[in-house]
């Protein structure tokens, strides 16, 4: 059969081959396998005494042993064992991430790179096949002598595939350090320029000259500083800072020698040295620098100072000046004498100008005593009160140059001028001296009649303080009213006009009312009439100059203003505002025509009761004439009555309120 003669001889032909791989079979598997076992496992052991090693080696070594020949041991090992060569080479890539920084890796692939072929060569002897660690490289898988040819042309593309890739955060940082690192990187080069000899690995397969030994006992001795010879040099410049700054402190002392060497600043802009719209009661001129002051000329001239002149800062300038603050009242003007105020440049200031006789180093403050200082209230109003404003900022370094000088009337008020002045007035009159000063003031500083605005006055000067300094001037003791059993009132008796012609009847109505009385005309002296109102908490008196002493009352006292018969109201503003500023209660009573003397000398419906208005439409004179001059006042005492207990209402209600205060 024809099947069965194909088994037969098939059993026949091969009886004896089977015979023998039945025996074996029956017999050797399992000590074959514990063979292969034990074989493989030596071979693992011997590759990892090396490798592994060489890896941790490797990792343990500084930046300076992080050169090419250690990556050339790397790759080397990574060559001599197809089956786990990937395994290991990613344990040292892993091992170098962990141990080098960011630019220590950028910085040892280009080193690697700069290596040459020889090492890339290397790497790949012994192996038939293309290892997978490549992969990534773009090597195509040929056999040995090919793949060393393409290797070897392509040794960028090893180093990529040997280390990990770079972002561009990391070339970032690796720039910043790349100056650092170059003392390292000359070491680098120079020990893969002569390498030690030493076999690569303990398989006998090649001999690399650029690959450092592996074997930690037998590694150069003398590379073992070179990690601290090379991180020498960063951690001398730590240093270096403070050195880069230590000259600008050197420079500190030079600092005033700069300053000194500077051009002087350049002088203030000009302004004229007049102000002639600005004030409706008073022209006046402010002069700084070289001002001269000649009292024989009438002049006040300041002089240019040296250098070439210059427009915008010196200017030639002529002024005619009247020093008194009525301005508008050519009558109160008419007896002032006019001043030169003038600006000299050269050349004609070292001909005109009067040479310096007199030099002083305190300001000057020059005015006049002339116009209507002859009045009581003028005298306060027109230069008292803004003699204060003006001086008391100087705290008496100043000078008084006083033009239409009229000892009566300043030595009626000379405790006022020693009050605010540190030295003599100067009479500009009759001294043929010239006065020279740094800083002159023509004309005082005025707001308004008997009145301080304290937002334009120097240290925010008000009436109150005003008043304290007339107080202080004559040595009056009470500063405050309402302190005496019985409030005290004065009642002002006039000699000539606006009398009270009931005087004996007020006095007799207020005293009924609680007050105690006291009734005076007052004298020249200044002096005993301020001791006496000082002494009063309330004053009394129809419109007129001797209200003006209300200035020595004390604080929270009470002033009472008659007004007189034909529309004075508006006068009446002359105390009713001031008084007010001076923190006293200010009281008004305006009495009928019933009450006028004027009601003896005219007809009830003649114009002087009936057409006030036109009366003072004919000017100041006829109103002066008919209501000033010719008026008495004769007080309806039920009527002014009310008046008096609101004085002494205030007076008691203040007195208390000091009382709680001090207690």
């Amino acid at each position: 059969m024809e099947g069965g003669g194909k088994a037969a001889y098939s059993y026949v032909h091969h009886h004896h081959e089977g015979k023998l791989l039945k025996s074996v079979s029956r017999v050797e598997p399992r000590r074959f396998g514990l063979g292969l076992v034990a074989g493989f496992l030596l071979v693992t052991c011997a590759y990892f005494s090396t490798a592994k090693f060489d890896a941790i080696h490797i990792a343990m070594i500084s930046s300076p042993a992080k050169n090419a020949a250690g990556v050339g041991s790397l790759v080397n090992a990574a060559a001599s064992d197809g089956s786990s060569s990937k395994q290991q080479l990613d344990l040292d890539r892993d091992a170098l991430s962990r141990e080098g920084s960011k630019a220590e890796v950028l910085d040892n692939d280009d080193k690697i790179s700069s290596l040459g072929p020889d090492l890339v060569h290397n790497a790949s002897v012994g192996g038939e096949k293309k290892d997978e660690t490549f992969a990534d490289a773009s090597v195509p898988a040929s056999g040995g002598g090919k793949d060393e040819e393409v290797l070897a042309k392509d040794g960028d593309a090893l180093v990529g595939a040997v280390l990990p890739p770079l972002s561009s955060e990391d070339s970032t940082n690796s720039t910043e350090d790349s100056d650092g690192l170059e003392e390292e990187e000359l070491q680098v080069q120079e020990a893969a320029a002569n390498p030690p000899q030493k076999k690569s690995s303990n398989n006998g397969s090649s001999t690399s000259p650029t690959v450092v030994a592996s074997d930690p006992a037998t590694l150069p001795v003398q590379q073992i500083p070179v990690a601290a010879e090379a991180k020498a040099p960063v951690v001398e410049q730590i240093p270096a800072v403070p050195e880069a700054k230590a000259p600008p402190v050197q420079q500190i002392p030079a600092f005033p020698e700069v300053k000194r060497t500077e051009a002087p600043a350049p002088r203030k802009e000009w302004k004229p040295l007049c102000d002639l719209w600005s004030n409706r009661r008073i022209d006046w001129c402010e002069l700084d620098g070289d001002a001269r002051v000649s009292g024989a000329d009438g002049t006040v001239t300041l002089v240019a100072p040296p250098g070439p002149a210059d427009e915008r800062t010196f200017r030639p300038e002529s002024w005619r000046i009247k020093p008194y603050p009525r301005k508008a009242d050519p009558n109160a003007m008419r007896n002032v004498r006019v001043l030169t105020v003038q600006s000299l440049a050269e050349p004609a200031a070292s001909s005109l100008a009067p040479a310096c006789t007199v030099r002083h180093d305190v300001p000057g403050l020059l005015f006049s005593d002339r116009g209507y200082t002859g009045n009581y209230f003028h005298a306060y109003t027109d230069v008292i009160l803004p003699l204060f404003l003006t001086a008391k900022q100087y705290s008496g370094e100043v000078k008084f140059l006083v033009s239409d000088f009229q000892m009566w009337w300043l030595g009626k008020f000379l405790p006022v001028f020693k009050g605010l002045s540190n030295y003599e007035l100067i009479n500009l009159d009759d001294d043929r001296r010239v006065h020279c000063f740094r800083h002159v003031q023509v004309g005082l500083t005025c707001h308004a009649d008997f009145s301080i605005d304290p937002s334009r006055a120097p240290n925010g000067y008000t009436m109150v303080d005003f008043t304290r300094f007339m107080r202080a001037t004559y040595g009056l003791p009470r500063a405050v009213a309402g302190g005496g059993r019985r409030p005290r009132l004065l009642v002002i008796a006039r000699a000539r006009t606006r009398r009270f012609v009931n005087a004996d009847e007020i006095v007799r109505g207020a005293e009924r009312v609680g007050f105690e009385v006291v009734v005076s005309e007052g004298t020249h002296e200044v002096a005993p009439f301020a001791e006496l109102a000082n002494t009063c908490d309330a004053v009394v008196g129809v419109h007129g100059a001797g209200l003006t002493n209300m200035v020595f009352l004390p604080t929270g006292g009470v002033v009472i203003q008659v007004v007189p018969l034909g529309g004075l109201e508006f006068v009446a503003g002359y105390f009713r505002g001031p008084s007010r500023d001076m923190g006293l209660r200010y009281l008004e009573y305006r009495i009928t025509p019933e009450e006028s003397t004027l009601i003896d000398q005219y007809p009830r419906d003649h114009p002087i009761f009936t057409d006030p208005d036109g009366v003072k439409s004919k000017g100041w004179v006829s109103l002066k004439e008919a209501y000033l001059d010719k008026q008495d006042v004769r007080l309806d005492m039920k009527r002014f009555r009310p008046i008096l207990k609101k004085a002494i209402a205030h007076l008691r209600q203040h007195k208390s309120n000091n009382n709680t205060t001090l207690h």
